[in-house]
């Protein structure tokens, strides 16, 4: 008969093989723990083999939900033998588990981003940095993408401080969701065609407030913006043709809109400025810009509306006279 199938009396009842059965853990690694103190043997068998009972039972069921919870065999060695109180021990791990996940998330977000490129070493080191920057270091990257756009126009203050104040606030405990955004975000930021996209709707979005002499609100700026959304929108899932006859009164509609918003009057002049003006509409993404810092920042989602513009703008190229 094997060691673990000696039978036993008394209060030492269990063989290591029964304990094994009881609790799921291999007889090797039970004969490991008790080598090293941590489970007792409560007696032997007049053939020399171990007998367990039910007290070293639960200190072994105790002992594998620790390591199950990933504590290392020192600091349970320590809550065993009351050096350490299992609170505090567990509140050490769970503090470690916190830093080891933070960095995992960083290292998959990394990873998810260099999977849809072909990246260099140069691209892997940059993109690990941008994941890793300090809050600090990822307010100076949205400054200096700022600084570059504004750089020596005359735009209104009030849309310049909207822009600068609407800048990335990850928070300490991101989402992966957040995480996957802000290296999104800073790649976006990084991108010398978008820089310089960014800074023509800047100019555009200053030419345009000269012309109206002030007369906009970011507030009744929006409500444009919605009325394009929801009109031209439903124009496009209805499966109007921008050049039809059937986009002419959706255009006269919206373009009546911008005249009551703008104070001027539907001309054919007025509709080539619009034209002109709603290039950042239809920019998708300028609108992706805005829906990563909604990600990153906790806002409501920003929905696409980027179609809607492309519609209105073709409409619009055609029923201008």
């Amino acid at each position: 008969m094997s060691e673990h199938d000696q039978p036993g009396t008394g209060t030492a009842a269990l063989s290591i093989g029964a304990l094994s059965r009881r609790t799921g853990l291999p007889v090797k690694t039970i004969r490991y723990y008790s080598d090293l103190g941590l489970l007792p043997v409560a007696g032997r068998t007049s053939a020399g083999y171990r007998r367990y009972d039910e007290a070293a039972a639960a200190r072994l069921a105790l002992i594998r939900t620790l390591r199950e919870l990933g504590l290392g065999l020192a600091p349970i060695r320590r809550v065993l033998d009351r050096q350490a109180a299992l609170a505090d021990v567990a509140a050490a791990h769970a503090d470690a588990l916190e830093q080891q996940i933070r960095i995992l998330r960083l290292h998959r977000s990394v990873l998810r981003a260099l999977a849809v490129r072909e990246p260099d070493l140069t691209e892997v080191e940059r993109m690990n940095d941008i994941a890793r920057a300090s809050a600090a270091e990822r307010h100076r990257i949205s400054e200096e993408f700022l600084d570059h756009v504004f750089a020596g126009l005359r735009v209104d203050p009030q849309f310049e401080q909207l822009m600068r104040r609407a800048r990335p606030d990850l928070p300490d405990d991101p989402t992966p969701e957040q995480l996957d955004a802000w290296i999104e975000l800073a790649d976006l930021l990084a991108d010398n065609d978008f820089r310089a996209r960014v800074r023509q709707m800047a100019e555009q979005h200053s030419a345009d407030e000269q012309m109206v002499a002030g007369r906009r609100d970011s507030r009744s700026s929006a409500e444009v913006a919605e009325r394009v959304a929801a009109l031209a929108g439903a124009a496009l899932d209805a499966g109007v043709d921008p050049a039809s006859a059937a986009a002419a009164p959706v255009v006269a509609e919206l373009v009546g809109v911008f005249a009551a918003h703008d104070e001027r009057t539907d001309t054919p002049e007025y509709r080539a400025w619009i034209r002109a003006s709603i290039g950042g509409g239809t920019d998708a993404r300028a609108e992706r810009y805005w829906q990563l810092l909604a990600v990153i920042n906790g806002w409501p989602a920003v929905p696409t509306r980027v179609p809607a513009w492309e519609w209105f703008a073709a409409a619009l190229a055609v029923h201008t006279g």
